[in-house]
């Protein structure tokens, strides 16, 4: 038998057939291990859906091969119109290694009668000392692979956190901590110099436009 023969047998006895007849791998037991080229700063900003979603998936992905994953979100403190519990809260709480803390102050900052209230500034002030805990010394104990601080844009663009805090955050990071910062309509300037990867989720079509609310199980 050849080297690549023995190599396709391996790769098929870890697989099993789909529906439709394509290889679907098997699942492996999650066993908690450290990332060999985490450390980079990824960016993602601009007036689309899914950033969030996608720093989220990333980090499913990395919980997934076993790497200690933390996702502190700023803003998003809760609406009339979104439940408490989002569903994501309800997913993260079932995968090993994947943890979130929320700081976010109820209402979002400039809409509504309590849109400039001081407590959105407290709170995300609040949570970025939790951010500089998180990347000076872990999360329980343990060493973090990547850190997703959701929204921390938008709070640097509202001023209720300073864009120098963020840059110097990113400065005092571990080598090996991969950062992923979401957020804001406006390009984060003062990070692009800094930034392994830098996307822009750009709207071409939203349905919040045509009156459509938030619905559960696609924006929360």
């Amino acid at each position: 038998m050849t080297e690549n023969t023995q190599t396709d047998d391996k790769a098929d006895s870890a697989a099993t057939e789909d529906a439709v007849g394509g290889r679907r791998p098997t699942a492996q037991p999650i066993e908690p291990s450290d990332p060999e080229e985490f450390g980079l700063l990824q960016v993602w900003w601009g007036d689309g859906k899914g950033k969030t979603t996608a720093a989220m998936g990333m980090g499913l992905r990395a919980a997934g091969h076993g790497y200690r994953v933390h996702m502190l979100q700023f803003m998003k403190g809760g609406t009339d119109t979104v439940e408490d519990v989002r569903g994501e809260y309800n997913a993260i709480e079932h995968v090993p290694g994947f943890t979130y803390e929320n700081a976010g102050h109820y209402g979002w900052h400039g809409f509504g009668a309590a849109g400039d209230d001081p407590d959105h500034e407290q709170r995300a002030q609040a949570a970025f000392e939790r951010a500089e805990e998180l990347v000076a010394a872990g999360i329980d104990g343990e060493d973090l692979h990547m850190l997703i601080l959701d929204e921390v844009l938008y709070a640097a663009d509202r001023g209720l956190v300073e864009p120098e805090q963020v840059l110097a955050l990113v400065e005092d990071a571990p080598d090996d901590l991969e950062l992923v910062f979401t957020g804001s309509h406006e390009e984060p300037t003062y990070l692009l110099d800094h930034a392994d990867l830098v996307t822009e989720v750009r709207k071409g079509k939203h349905p919040i436009d045509a009156g459509q609310p938030a619905r559960k199980g696609t924006e929360y």
